[in-house]
């Protein structure tokens, strides 16, 4: 069976922890490690760790001798991992049961070695577990196949299901960013001619952040998306400006749900 490495930032999420990392441990595809970086928390979210790791050696945490934000501790994951597979799920999110295993066979079928999944909204106070969980309807539904320029106008991959085949496209690290790392790396993998697909069924359980909060804040997303078109893509204004109402559209339409 492939190794798959599972790739973990977090910080002062010791409220959520616990669900996000036993999630990935009762996965029915069990031949996996878990690579957290711990960016320095203050709220005891190490030390819980500590005790996943001395209950399965699969859980590999370690501590950022620094802050470095979410894209700096996720490379550190990166680069220590020893899998096939590279994965990734943020620390207040969920996998359910089946997800390694099913879009595992879903990569290997379709020869694809970026995938990803549909996947659940769940509240911000969300308090059950991934074996528990009841499908709600709220439902983000996976592009069955997204080329790259599909990619621009529009983020079709959420990170929490994205799947990578290290085998093929060897070890690929996010760029230094302080927000929307993650799109930067999908879109650095199908620039280089490797299309995306999608897994309709939904796979995991994102939890949906409080009002106010950075991430539910929409308007931040045009910094970071216009930064990561223009430095990063170095598309001109024009496509700069369609690529970024697209994002926009995309993140309202989904807030909705």
């Amino acid at each position: 069976m492939p190794l798959v490495s599972v790739v973990m930032p977090v910080f002062n999420s010791a409220t959520t922890l616990g669900a996000a990392v036993r999630s990935v441990l009762t996965q029915t595809h069990s031949d996996l490690e878990l690579l957290i970086t711990d960016d320095r928390s203050t709220d005891g979210s190490m030390d819980l760790l500590r005790e996943f790791a001395r209950e399965d050696e699969r859980v590999l945490p370690e501590s950022a001798p620094e802050r470095g934000g979410a894209g700096r501790a996720r490379n550190r994951a990166i680069e220590r991992a020893r899998g096939d597979y590279i994965a990734f799920l943020d620390s207040d999110d969920m996998w359910l049961p089946e997800k390694t295993e099913r879009q595992l066979a879903f990569a290997a079928e379709g020869n694809a070695p970026l995938t990803f999944t549909s996947y659940f909204k769940m509240s911000a106070d969300h308090a059950g577990e991934s074996t528990d969980f009841a499908p709600n309807g709220r439902v983000i539904r996976a592009r069955e196949h997204v080329t790259y320029r599909q990619m621009l106008v529009r983020d079709h991959i959420g990170a929490l299901t994205a799947m990578y085949d290290r085998t093929v496209l060897g070890t690929r690290l996010m760029p230094e960013m302080r927000k929307r790392q993650d799109y930067a790396l999908w879109l650095s993998i199908m620039r280089d001619g490797f299309d995306a697909r999608g897994l309709v069924e939904p796979l995991a359980v994102y939890r949906a952040h409080q009002a106010g909060s950075l991430s539910s804040n929409k308007l931040s997303l045009v910094q970071y998306n216009w930064e990561l078109y223009r430095k990063h893509e170095h598309l001109s204004v024009p496509r700069s400006t369609r690529a970024l109402a697209g994002a926009v559209w995309q993140s309202l339409r989904n807030s909705r749900i």
